[in-house]
């Protein structure tokens, strides 16, 4: 991780650590966060790294922090304890992300089961709408029982 990428983060981000060191989060992020009420808002600058041939942020990164806030940030909400896997995601792309762009969204829970989670975000670029994303998460092993113990709650002041 650069340190470009954190002072490029809005002063009112906190720099997330969701997983352990060399897992793919901390290999692809690094994804900052901050809270707005019982909501978490994830973001990131997007680096060259991110970018495709095109120089706008990759589909596949977009898709990561869709993946992000509608598990670990829709857990921000709901606060159930319990790791969410995904088990469906699907997402519209509706405007690039130019390279230097700051990548932010927020996830809402839509519903829950006594096994599944229902949850869309949106995404923005600089502001834009970015991607909107719907997805299915399962209600998973307590996160206390996890190697990483990634307790998104502790995370962001």
């Amino acid at each position: 991780m650069s340190t470009k990428s954190i002072e490029a983060a809005p002063a009112d981000f906190t720099l997330l650590r969701l997983s352990q060191p060399g897992s793919f989060m901390e290999l692809n992020g690094p994804l900052f966060g901050k809270r707005e009420g019982n909501k978490l808002v994830m973001g990131f600058r997007v680096e060259p790294r991110h970018c495709n041939p095109a120089n706008v942020c990759h589909g596949g990164m977009m898709l990561a922090l869709a993946d992000m806030l509608i598990g670990p940030g829709t857990e921000f909400e709901v606060q159930s304890g319990r790791y969410l896997p995904t088990v469906s995601i699907s997402a519209d792309f509706m405007a690039p992300a130019p390279l230097h762009a700051w990548v932010e969204g927020r996830a809402e829970a839509l519903r829950m089961t006594t096994s599944l989670l229902f949850a869309q975000c949106l995404i923005t670029a600089d502001g834009k709408p970015a991607l909107r994303a719907s997805g299915i998460v399962k209600l998973g092993a307590p996160v206390s029982s996890l190697p990483a113990n990634p307790d998104i709650r502790g995370l962001v002041p």
